[in-house]
């Protein structure tokens, strides 16, 4: 009996890492998302589909902050968004757009988005295809694999990219296999 527990609380404890080390990584491909959608808007400009980072940022944001701006902070925010996109177009800068787009995202979406996709294969699968996507996008724009990691700040993007495969693939394999 004790050789059986033993090996249960040995099963349990790898799960748990195996859980951690899941939620780690989906806080990871998150940041690294922000990052190219930071990085797509200053003077490294590139020629990726930034806006597919978007549906990106959230399926992936971890629930705790998901569910923060999902709430009444998100809802000012948009607000405040709205506001100063509709009368004051001028003063809206053009950097805040695809922020926007996603606090606006965040809060008008349908509870089977925000609860059963995010937590679903197909959510984990849309992220994947996204980070494949755009991956084959910059290796295109670079000419080759090789010039996307040699390039004038091609390894900053190659490398935020492939983090944005690290999640899904993770996921994919421990949890849907």
């Amino acid at each position: 009996m004790g050789f059986l527990a033993m090996k249960t609380d040995q099963i349990k404890g790898v799960a748990y890492h195996t859980l951690m080390l899941g939620s780690d990584l989906r806080i990871l491909a998150s940041l690294a998302a922000i990052y190219l959608l930071i990085l797509d808007k200053t003077h490294w400009r590139t020629k990726m589909t930034t806006s597919l980072l978007v549906p990106y940022i959230f399926l992936s944001l971890p629930s705790e902050l998901f569910y923060v701006l999902r709430g009444d902070i998100g809802k000012w925010i948009a607000l405040i968004a709205v506001v100063l996109r509709l009368f004051f177009p001028r003063h809206f800068p053009d950097w805040l757009e695809m922020p926007g787009s996603l606090i606006l995202l965040l809060v008008v979406a349908p509870g089977f988005f925000a609860d059963t996709l995010r937590h679903d294969v197909v959510g984990v699968f849309i992220c994947l295809v996204i980070g494949c996507y755009l991956l084959q996008e910059h290796i295109k724009a670079s000419g080759c694999f090789r010039n996307s990691l040699t390039t004038r700040h091609g390894i900053s993007n190659t490398i935020g990219i492939i983090l944005l495969l690290v999640y899904p693939v993770w996921c994919m394999l421990t949890d849907y296999l």
